[in-house]
């Protein structure tokens, strides 16, 4: 994947960027893409983010009730 080095940054916007990716529970590096592609896309997830919601909508807990096949099990020739 391509990288990006961004030199000369002023003090106050890597402090800033720091308490903004600290907040959020992410890297800085995770951060700064997440502003880059916001303020150059628009507020499109990235893929990763993608996968992310769609495994934090899997419903979890004692009320899930699962179907079981009811051919199982079967005899087995050896």
């Amino acid at each position: 994947m391509p990288q990006l080095l961004v030199r000369d940054i002023e003090p106050a916007v890597i402090a800033k960027l720091r308490r903004h990716a600290a907040a959020q529970g992410i890297s800085v590096e995770e951060a700064h893409r997440r502003l880059l592609r916001e303020a150059l896309l628009g507020d499109q997830p990235g893929p990763q983010e993608d996968f992310l919601a769609y495994l934090r909508s899997i419903p979890t807990g004692e009320s899930i009730d699962f179907a079981r096949a009811s051919d199982l099990p079967r005899a087995v020739e050896l």
